[in-house]
């Protein structure tokens, strides 16, 4: 809020980025967490900003929890974590169901595919280059009418797909 005395004005500017998912940060022990939502600006803003946008329905169907170590809240890892998730783009993201961060950087994907679900390992780093390879992957796959049980991305250069049944 500005107020400008010369024109006697008051200048209001809203901000409202998109919600991504919600976030359970925890402490070293795991007992210890608080919430969150995760906004497309990076942030961490206060879970009744889901409960607003809700009422005002603009808002619909579920978001997605990523769950964060406290000590990566104000670090580099959240703008990476932050960045991946943003180029997850909608559709892709409607199909994560959690996203899991532990101490050591490395990265979970609980993805929801036909309701079943499909664990996504990719390990720490280059996970922009992971998420293309992991997208191809559920694409493929979905044409294939297979889910896929586990996908391994911890290395980059190499993908292991193992399968549970058909669609």
């Amino acid at each position: 809020i500005k107020f400008d005395p010369m024109r006697k004005a008051l200048h209001f500017d809203f901000k409202c980025p998109k919600p991504l998912m919600k976030v359970q940060v925890y402490k070293d022990n795991g007992l210890d967490s608080y919430e969150a939502i995760l906004v497309s600006n990076g942030q961490l803003y206060d879970p009744t900003y889901e409960v607003l946008l809700r009422s005002d329905r603009k808002l619909k169907g579920d978001l997605p929890f990523l769950a964060l170590p406290i000590g990566t809240v104000k670090d580099k890892v959240n703008a990476q974590v932050t960045s991946v998730i943003v180029k997850m783009g909608d559709s892709f993201r409607r199909k994560v169901s959690e996203v899991i961060l532990d101490d050591k950087g490395e990265m979970t994907v609980i993805l929801s595919l036909q309701g079943r679900p499909s664990s996504v390992f990719m390990g720490e780093g280059e996970w922009s280059d992971k998420l293309k390879k992991l997208k191809s992957i559920v694409n493929a796959m979905e044409k294939k009418r297979k889910i896929p049980a586990i996908i391994n991305l911890t290395n980059a250069k190499k993908v292991v797909v193992k399968f549970k049944s058909n669609i």
